[in-house]
């Protein structure tokens, strides 16, 4: 949706600054509805302003929104480390490493998933945007484990309704800091994408609705390490959660973590592992499940927890 466009600004919106308006309005990033202002193509009642500035219901906002970004297209090379847990004719399960996305973005220059498989000749469904092909669902680049990709159109369709119906088992583990408390609890908390931008997401008030599982495997002295299970999928769900419990993931240092206990214990990115995956087989429809074993840089983070215990 490009082009200019002209309307009057809710009741919905009033107070809200410009940005934020012009975010929900129609679809944009707030750092790209910035940039939509600082670049003059918005007006609000004929004046140029500032995108702090606060809407009121009822004024005229006119602006000229900028065209789509082109659909970043995924490169086909293998990806080292990457593994096959599971193929058939319908499914292709890999254990995910760590700095690899799910599927070119925008934002994302570096290996991915459906690069990888294509690179070294498998097949996946050609259902969904021509960038995501077969993508079902999303690990962060940095979160590693069990991810399943369709090859059939019928796995697609599937196992996309599965997971939009909550009828998938996710199983995760999380090195946290401190011990939460309760040690087994439920959050149960909207996410949306924070205020400040940056790539963050938060809890917020009118956001997703968002619900997360935890229960403490083992409590060291410096850290927790939890068994976690989801009932959304929401973008950055646990590590939102866990931060918002002011327990977030160890060398999650986007969301808050100590970056001194990260570097004591050697961890480069946040301890989160996808270590279950479990799922009705799209063609014969019985129960399947997949598991994941820590890939050694969170192995080894987790003996040197343990051993200052």
């Amino acid at each position: 949706m490009s082009g200019e466009r002209s309307l009057y600004v809710p009741e919905g919106l009033e107070g809200e600054r410009l940005d934020t308006a012009l975010s929900r309005l129609f679809g944009l990033s707030r750092s790209r509805a910035a940039e939509v202002i600082a670049a003059g193509d918005v007006r609000l009642d004929g004046r140029d302003v500032a995108k702090s500035e606060r809407v009121s219901a009822g004024a005229w906002l006119e602006v000229v929104l900028p065209p789509p970004p082109s659909a970043p297209v995924p490169v086909a090379e293998p990806v080292p480390g990457m593994t096959i847990l599971y193929e058939d004719d319908e499914i292709i399960v890999v254990n995910k490493p760590v700095g690899v996305a799910a599927h070119p973005t925008t934002g994302w220059t570096g290996p991915t998933v459906i690069g990888g498989l294509l690179g070294a000749g498998h097949t996946v469904a050609t259902s969904g945007a021509a960038e995501r092909q077969g993508i079902v669902h999303r690990l962060d680049a940095n979160t590693t484990g069990c991810m399943v990709v369709a090859k059939s159109e019928r796995a697609y369709s599937r196992l996309k309704r599965a997971f939009h119906d909550r009828e998938v088992t996710k199983r995760y583990h999380a090195l946290v800091q401190g011990h939460p408390d309760p040690f087994r609890g439920t959050v149960d908390a909207p996410i949306d994408r924070h205020p400040a931008g940056n790539g963050r997401f938060a809890v917020v008030a009118g956001g997703r609705p968002s619900v997360t599982h935890y229960d403490t495997v083992e409590a060291f002295r410096a850290a927790s390490l939890l068994d976690i299970t989801l009932e959304t999928g929401r973008t950055h769900q646990i590590r939102v959660h866990m931060s918002a419990l002011r327990h977030p993931c160890v060398g999650d240092l986007l969301y808050g973590a100590d970056p001194t206990l990260a570097a004591r214990l050697g961890v480069g990115r946040q301890w989160l592992h996808a270590v279950r995956l479990g799922f009705l087989h799209p063609a014969t429809d019985e129960y399947v499940e997949f598991t994941s074993p820590y890939p050694d840089d969170l192995q080894k983070s987790l003996d040197l927890v343990a051993a200052e215990s």
